[in-house]
């Protein structure tokens, strides 16, 4: 099933919602980087989260989260832009942790203390960057904490990522709900309580669970006013590695063919690897020197 997310609002309040399915996003994500169960869990959360705040965005701006913890997961970075495409690694994909007493991931103490970083690359001189601390290192509680504090939007954030016991990933999406007006106190304490009391949205989607489902379950009346594919995908291309190679210059690559013979460079954010051979280099450096 084609993993896709919903932008939509409530009919009689001020609350704009929004859910993702992401099953497919973070296997792939899994299979390119090789994750343990644990690192699955925490990229596939934050993949997911960058996907959610990213339906903000128009389709050609990027919107980056970088959690940045002290754990030993190292830093967690998914960048999103707004025509549904993700990508993003983990620093140390293959330490695992195992599950707690509650048969659960321990993700916030493989994450750690540390920073949030959103930025948000809109095509003008500088991106915008918001910043707060890490709250529990869930990646949940972390976004929540974020908006309310750096973009003053109080929300409701639940991601979640199934891992099998293969490995693999059997299920993974989000919610989010966030209150864009005024409210009464004792609205407010209802939307709390339909958020708090929904089951954990990796178990709905493991059951069939689509993202309009998902918002069913707040039991809202809602519109939704947009409906896209989401998807695992990386902007690096052999042509941009080419460029990169061109910019260290004839002297260095003269010597990478002498004492390596070829040149590798693996893409941090999706694990693809570029072989340049002997040959490949011999005709880059002739096109440097007519140029």
């Amino acid at each position: 099933m084609q993993d896709y997310i919903i932008r939509a609002v409530a009919k009689n309040e001020p609350v704009r919602i929004t859910a993702v399915t992401t099953t497919g996003v973070v296997e792939e994500a899994h299979i390119r980087h090789k994750t343990s169960p644990i690192a699955a869990a925490a990229l596939g959360r934050t993949l997911t989260a960058a996907l959610m705040l990213a339906t903000e965005i128009k389709g050609k701006d990027i919107l980056t989260v970088r959690i940045m913890g002290d754990g030993p997961l190292g830093a967690i970075v998914a960048s999103a832009g707004g025509n549904g495409t993700v990508r993003g690694y983990v620093q140390n994909p293959e330490f695992d942790l195992p599950p707690n007493e509650k048969g659960k991931l321990p993700v916030g103490a493989a994450v750690g203390k540390g920073t949030l970083h959103v930025s948000k690359d809109l095509g003008l001189k500088y991106p915008f960057v918001g910043s707060s601390e890490l709250v529990t290192g869930e990646i949940s509680e972390d976004i929540t904490y974020y908006l309310y504090k750096s973009e003053q939007i109080p929300s409701a954030v639940s991601l979640g990522v199934l891992v099998g016991p293969d490995g693999h990933i059997r299920s993974a999406g989000g919610v989010m709900v966030q209150i864009m007006g005024d409210v009464d106190e004792v609205t407010e304490k209802r939307l709390i309580k339909q958020f708090e009391s929904m089951e954990a949205v990796s178990s709905l989607i493991d059951r069939g669970y689509k993202p309009e489902d998902l918002v069913k379950e707040l039991d809202f009346e809602f519109e939704i006013l947009a409906n896209y594919p989401v998807a695992f995908q990386c902007q690096c291309t052999k042509e941009r590695v080419e460029k990169a190679l061109i910019s260290l210059g004839v002297e260095e690559i003269e010597d990478i063919m002498a004492k390596e013979g070829q040149a590798e460079a693996s893409c941090h954010f999706c694990g693809e690897n570029y072989i340049f051979g002997k040959d490949e280099l011999g005709k880059l450096l002739v096109e440097m020197s007519n140029t």
